[in-house]
């Protein structure tokens, strides 16, 4: 199986890693200095796991040669721009969207014909160097067909990532367990943003509690308004991941902390757009919305 990465960040990297001890992988990264430093030193994961893996990497696609599975790994602000990139190439490939929101599928699927697959994935870390990358929280990433695609393709990926040492699991419906991700990562994300506290027991209780939950209803009735029948209870997500010993700082909280532009608009956005859409109230998370794009406009 070749598989392509593309986007060497947190996320990126632990597929990377991992795939490569039971497929050929090779990284798309956007600095030529990251692919080189993961040319010449490897790719190490620390934490849940340890060990060095080798890949082959590269800044330009055309590097790469051919795939039979693309994983669209970046950020959702970058989305479009490697969208953009990826047109033209890997022609025999099927890409895979784990974009965190709604929305990633679209934008890919209007660079190319590909066959696409849909993911979301909960498995967390922290980037230490470009050729580092600690593995933390070892939850699983849900996979379901979206174009050309079925349940067998879903759950072909999952095993490949689950051969691999990951978690995965295939769905032959995605969305109940996108918009429980969805609703989880639009009120965990921006609270940790703007408190600047990572995801642990002051959102499960307290006056801070009691806002996580009105955001979490909040989600649900866009849900409910949508039709989608939710995969998880949002709310049990977050007093789960909570309890794990170990506070997680969410992508929102580390994009304000380096002062980057967030995914508010593929998370958030997206949950208040639909909203809209559908006629439901939504005060909390269009305030949360605010907030988050007012902090990124005080960077400069």
């Amino acid at each position: 199986m070749r598989v392509v990465v593309a986007g060497a960040g947190t996320i990126g990297s632990l597929y990377a890693a991992h795939l490569a001890r039971v497929a050929d992988v090779a990284v798309l990264t956007r600095r030529p200095a990251h692919a080189q430093a993961l040319t010449e030193h490897g790719l190490r994961v620390s934490g849940r796991g340890d060990f060095t893996a080798r890949v082959r990497a590269a800044a330009d696609p055309q590097e790469l040669g051919d795939a039979d599975l693309v994983i669209v790994a970046c950020k959702g602000g970058d989305l479009a721009a490697l969208a953009a990139q990826l047109a033209g190439r890997f022609e025999s490939a099927t890409l895979m969207t784990v974009q965190n929101g709604l929305g990633a599928e679209e934008a890919v699927a209007v660079q190319g014909g590909w066959p696409l697959l849909s993911a979301v994935t909960f498995m967390s870390g922290t980037r230490h160097a470009d050729e580092h990358v600690e593995y933390i929280l070892d939850t699983a990433t849900w996979i379901g067909p979206y174009r050309d695609t079925d349940a067998a393709d879903a759950e072909a990926v999952a095993e490949l990532i689950r051969s691999s040492g990951l978690k995965a699991e295939a769905f032959p419906d995605l969305r109940p367990a996108q918009w429980s991700k969805l609703i989880f990562n639009a009120t965990v994300n921006t609270v940790a943003a703007l408190t600047g506290l990572p995801h642990d027991f002051h959102f499960a209780e307290g006056m801070l509690g009691e806002l996580v939950h009105g955001l979490v209803d909040e989600g649900k009735a866009v849900a409910a308004a949508a039709g989608v029948a939710l995969n998880e209870d949002p709310w049990e997500m977050n007093v789960h991941a909570t309890q794990h010993g170990h506070a997680h700082y969410p992508s929102m909280l580390e994009d304000v902390s380096a002062r980057r532009p967030t995914e508010i608009e593929l998370i958030t956005g997206s949950l208040v757009r639909e909203a809209e859409r559908l006629g439901v109230a939504v005060p909390l998370h269009t305030t949360m919305y605010r907030l988050v794009k007012a902090k990124e406009a005080s960077y400069s």
